[in-house]
């Protein structure tokens, strides 16, 4: 989230919200907050749900949460659907799909007694890309898939792949080798992007666009 947070503009108000603070973020107007345990009788806790909901009052532009782990993923999908457009999360899953599933649990968790559908449908407009990060056998992170979610049809939440890396082979050194390539599908999202004056080469979504191998 710090490398995607270098392309916010600076005159945006961001408010980030952690269990421990780790984002260094370099804009201006940041807000951070920070989760606090209770004490030695039970007091004073203040959870990472409470952070959101108090988050909404504080005017921000984008709204950040370090992960969600719990129902306060319910609160972060009613933002992200109040016009906090922009706003990031992280969550451990074994792949994009599972993500998603991952976060209909989580809603649950609040305790709201919402029909599964209505969840799936904030969901679904809450949230338009996920970026998944593996750590390979060398030690290494990578970003392996770029996924776009693109509405729901009855019951189930359509998902895109846009991007993805393709493991090669592993080197004599024991670094993996592979490609980032492209899916042939560009974003629905592209013509909002133009509209914010951020020109992205349509050529990069075209069918078997890679990278160079790397190895790094």
């Amino acid at each position: 989230m710090n490398a995607l947070s270098e392309a916010i503009a600076p005159t945006e108000r961001i408010i980030t919200i952690e269990d421990a603070a780790e984002l260094r973020l370099a804009q201006p107007h940041v807000l951070s907050l920070e989760a606090r345990p209770p004490n030695v009788e039970g007091r004073g806790e203040v959870t990472i749900r409470d952070l959101v909901r108090n988050a909404l009052r504080m005017r921000p532009d984008r709204i950040i949460i370090g992960e969600c782990r719990g129902g306060e993923a319910l609160d972060m999908l009613q933002a992200m659907n109040t016009g906090h457009d922009g706003s990031l999360t992280t969550g451990h899953a074994n792949s994009p799909r599972d993500l998603l599933s991952r976060l209909e649990v989580m809603a649950l968790m609040a305790g709201m007694d919402l029909p599964l559908r209505a969840i799936r449908e904030q969901i679904a407009a809450a949230v338009d890309i996920i970026v998944q990060l593996t750590r390979f056998s060398d030690g290494t992170r990578r970003v392996t898939s770029i996924v776009e979610v693109d509405g729901m049809e009855r019951d189930v939440i359509l998902t895109q792949p846009l991007f993805s890396f393709r493991q090669r082979g592993v080197s004599a050194s024991g670094k993996i080798i592979g490609d980032f390539v492209s899916s042939g599908h560009p974003p629905r999202f592209y013509e909002a992007l133009e509209q914010a004056g951020v020109l992205v080469d349509r050529a990069i979504f075209q069918l078997n666009v890679s990278a160079t191998g790397i190895s790094a």
